[in-house]
């Protein structure tokens, strides 16, 4: 991983956050403020925190119900694991392993598992944006980068979620477009790999198709993000601060906005950097702001990369086939290769997603 030019890129940023975090700061006082802490208010929160990854797992086996109907308590170990490795590889490389633990232990398809987690993420920043929507008001002013960075996180988010329910709403004429696309531009040998890929990752989209199936991505969405504000609230009580929950809310949509940036392992920087800014904003010393987010970064951190590791070694994984689901794209194309070999023929009598039936066709 120490040669990945990810990596590198990812430390640069980190680096640049931190800067930017503790410039100006007296690191001995932040030092004596989280030294003199009362670290027992991380014991609720961190119970909160875990009550919101089970909220995350029964969402994603929601997600996944299309495909195939996997029980919580079989996803959640996959969850967990997939959380452990956005804190240890850069670039959010956990969201290929988890999609990578679940096709090894379920057999469900790498991209439509990717299907299903990228909703969730769009969904997870629309609630950010929410979140900091509702709680600007209660703000005395922020920075201009925040509110430029705010804008442009709303763009992006919202225009994803466009695009998804579009091709949700319309697969047929996403597939005629796909198939176009791949079958002039693409050489032969790749074509038939490249298509099931596309209908692999259509399929991940199955439930952006009902009015319902959003509107509980949305509230469950909600739900979890509300539950992580509230560790942020008890971990709060460890410190000689008070601010109002609407101030933590902004707080938790902002530096959940700023890790969607590559960083290095863990959102080092990207976290701090963004959250000892915004208490500023609401009137907290720069040290107790300092020494409140890096020991908030740190319990949310470190209980689930433990439990993960737990897991890890309980699903007999090594670091060896994590390394292996980060070359996400060779695997994916791997399976779906293995997947054309193993239907030979009928994959001409029984048509995957993107290739339908006359009579799937008319319904």
């Amino acid at each position: 991983m120490l040669k990945s030019w990810r990596f590198w890129v990812g430390a640069v940023i980190s680096a640049f956050f931190l800067v930017i975090a503790l410039r100006g700061l007296d690191l001995r006082l932040v030092w004596q403020v989280a030294r003199y802490a009362n670290y027992w208010w991380i014991v609720p929160g961190v119970f909160a925190y875990f009550v919101g990854v089970w909220a995350r797992t029964w969402r994603w086996h929601y997600l996944l119900r299309p495909i195939k109907p996997i029980p919580i308590r079989s996803m959640w170990p996959v969850v967990v694991i997939g959380y452990m490795g956005n804190n240890v590889y850069p670039f959010r490389a956990g969201e290929v392993i988890r999609a990578y633990v679940l096709k090894r232990k379920e057999d469900v398809s790498i991209s439509a598992s990717i299907a299903t987690i990228l909703v969730e993420r769009i969904f997870d920043g629309l609630v950010m944006l929410l979140f900091v929507f509702v709680a600007l008001p209660t703000a005395p002013g922020l920075p201009n980068w925040l509110r430029q960075t705010v804008i442009l996180a709303s763009l992006a988010f919202f225009g994803a979620l466009l695009v998804f329910l579009i091709m949700a709403a319309m697969p047929k004429t996403f597939r005629t477009w796909y198939q176009w696309g791949i079958n002039r531009f693409v050489p032969a040998k790749f074509r038939v790999t490249l298509l099931t890929l596309a209908d692999r990752f259509m399929e991940g989209l199955v439930s952006l198709r009902s009015p319902k199936d959003v509107f509980m991505i949305f509230f469950t969405s909600v739900v979890i993000w509300l539950l992580e504000t509230v560790k942020y609230w008890f971990v709060m009580h460890a410190f000689d601060f008070t601010v109002s929950f609407f101030a933590l809310m902004l707080m938790n949509g902002v530096v959940n906005l700023a890790t969607t940036i590559p960083s290095a392992p863990g959102y080092i920087g990207t976290f701090d950097g963004p959250g000892i800014e915004v208490l500023k904003v609401f009137g907290v010393d720069g040290a107790i702001a300092a020494a409140y987010t890096l020991v908030l970064h740190a319990a949310l951190w470190l209980p689930i990369t433990l439990l993960g590791a737990y897991y890890m070694i309980q699903e007999s994984l090594s670091w060896q086939d994590f390394d292996k689901a980060v070359q996400a794209k060779e695997e994916v194309v791997e399976e779906q290769l293995e997947e054309h070999e193993d239907a030979g023929s009928d994959s001409v009598q029984n048509p995957p997603f993107g290739h339908p039936s006359p009579e799937q066709e008319g319904r």
